[in-house]
């Protein structure tokens, strides 16, 4: 297993063990493009995770779906391995419906 699908794995256990909801999208010829890797629940928020290896790089479509995301009531982030205790502290906080500002990518 390659280092984004071993933590994409890691992604997806933790939101689990918050009590949520998940699908991973598989993309395909028949499918739109830029749609995040995770599409959750958690506590009644919907959220998206696009995953990215430490060295990855969005693609300018992949922000302009997490943006239109945001703008749509949603939460939704690029995510990177070095972000993850970051990530881990927005999601605990979705569950006890605590808001602030979180950053689009989290490195």
């Amino acid at each position: 297993m390659g280092p984004e699908k071993y933590f994409e794995v890691k992604v997806k256990d933790f939101i689990f063990e918050q009590g949520g909801w998940l699908v991973k999208f598989f993309a395909n010829r028949m499918t739109k493009k830029g749609i995040p890797d995770i599409l959750a629940c958690v506590n009644g928020y919907f959220l998206a995770v696009e995953i990215k290896a430490q060295n990855g790089k969005p693609s300018e479509l992949q922000i302009r779906n997490c943006k239109k995301i945001r703008s749509s009531g949603g939460q939704a982030f690029i995510l990177y391995p070095s972000g993850f205790n970051e990530f881990k502290k927005i999601v605990k906080a979705m569950n006890q419906d605590i808001f602030y500002d979180k950053p689009i990518i989290i490195r």
